[in-house]
């Protein structure tokens, strides 16, 4: 029995249901200046030459979290479908404890998209990010136009909102987006230890 107790509290520390708000990093609203990282293969990349002509979604991501594996395959149906409208989609991985090797393996194994590795976990902390996935889309001139969950739903059988989608398309289509933050679910970003 204290096995079974450990054991979902282990579960309930790796996969945590966090609430979102603009205190915890950047505001709906505001601009992200350019920055660089390192992708999988060494290379240093600048934000600004890996968005789309009209903007990108930033999305963060972990080798490990369950609740990613469960949207691997929505999330490279989103880079297909909207990197073909000029949003590109950037995978980020600030989990510190996942190496480049493994972060490189699943990168290519899993998606056809960048994913950029943040040591020390310095844009997680400055967008506010804290589970993945958890989505940041930026528009063309890079303001945050949405931040949270993809959709409503880790089972892809019983979503009623596609949060993200949905505000892609409004931005696209000239309209306001209704929806600005949708709560992000999923595992904690593993951070660097501050001292």
């Amino acid at each position: 029995m204290s096995f079974l107790i450990t054991a979902i509290f282990a579960v309930a520390a790796f996969i945590s249901f966090n609430n979102v708000s603009a205190k915890d990093g950047l505001a709906v609203g505001s601009t992200l200046e350019n920055f660089k990282l390192t992708d999988t293969g060494g290379a240093e990349k600048s934000f600004n030459d890996l968005k789309g002509k009209n903007g990108a979604v930033l999305i963060f991501l972990s080798v490990q979290c369950p609740v990613v594996k469960g949207y691997d395959e929505r999330i490279v149906k989103l880079a297909v479908d909207y990197g073909a409208k000029g949003i590109n989609v950037i995978g980020i991985n600030s989990n510190s404890t996942e190496g480049a090797d493994k972060v490189k393996t699943h990168a290519s194994e899993n998606y056809k998209f960048p994913v950029l590795i943040d040591k020390g976990n310095v844009l997680a902390d400055k967008l506010g990010a804290n589970v993945t996935p958890e989505t940041f889309y930026f528009n063309a001139k890079n303001v945050l136009v949405y931040h949270g969950a993809i959709d409503n739903s880790r089972n892809g059988e019983n979503i009623t909102e596609n949060f993200l989608r949905d505000a892609l398309d409004n931005s696209l289509g000239g309209k306001a987006v209704a929806k600005t933050s949708a709560n992000a679910f999923g595992c904690t970003i593993k951070r660097v230890a501050k001292n």
